[in-house]
């Protein structure tokens, strides 16, 4: 069976409510109809300490994170919506992992080349789009596969205080991105399970 972990970069600690939780949370449910099982990290419950270092020592908790990263099969990167960015815990995220560009597997592939991501990103203000072209671009150089239309997003009206987590309803639109989301995230991990990319030449 697949693995899925979804990294929430919400700004909130545990246990408060988290909007990215939500929607990451439903994103994992469509993917265990997929038969892929997951679980869920509040990134900012760890003490990930700032670098680019697969461990920072002195306490550093994102070697306890990494294991899961390297476990699963499918990354789901979640975000909220910050002044029209990704939040400085996804962004601390994207740097920690910059540290897998050095390594390989035994074959000489990139660490992370047999994996795929996807992203979440809510928010009640413009910049969803934004931050999903640079969470791509970042999860892709380190390795990750993005799958077609790997991406779901809520965006509220701005300058309202409604959140994700607070509408009586999951809209259509959102819940069939996500359902199609999943199904291809699933197909393409299933894909690179089966049949990894190409050692580079000896």
């Amino acid at each position: 069976m697949l693995r899925a972990l979804a990294l929430n970069c919400t700004l909130k600690p545990s246990p408060g409510k988290s909007s990215g939780e939500l929607l990451a949370q439903q994103v994992l449910d469509a993917l265990s109809q997929h038969d892929v099982e997951g679980e869920q990290v509040r990134v900012v419950d760890f003490d990930v300490r700032p670098g680019v270092d697969a461990d920072m020592g002195d306490g550093d908790e994102w070697p306890r994170i990494r294991e899961k990263v390297m476990a699963a099969d499918i990354l789901v990167f979640a975000t909220p919506t910050w002044m029209g960015h990704m939040s400085s815990v996804a962004q601390r995220v994207l740097e920690r992992l910059d540290a897998e560009l050095a390594e390989t597997d035994d074959e000489g592939r990139a660490i992370l080349a047999g994996k795929v991501a996807v992203t979440v990103v809510v928010g009640n203000e413009d910049g969803a789009h934004a931050i999903t072209a640079d969470a791509y671009q970042a999860l892709g150089d380190v390795g990750f596969s993005i799958p077609s239309q790997g991406g779901v997003y809520w965006n509220g009206e701005a300058m309202q205080t409604t959140d994700y987590k607070d509408l009586p309803a999951t809209p259509e639109k959102v819940a069939t991105a996500t359902a199609t989301l999943a199904r291809n995230a699933a197909h393409l991990a299933r894909i690179l399970t089966e049949r990894p990319y190409p050692a580079p030449p000896a």
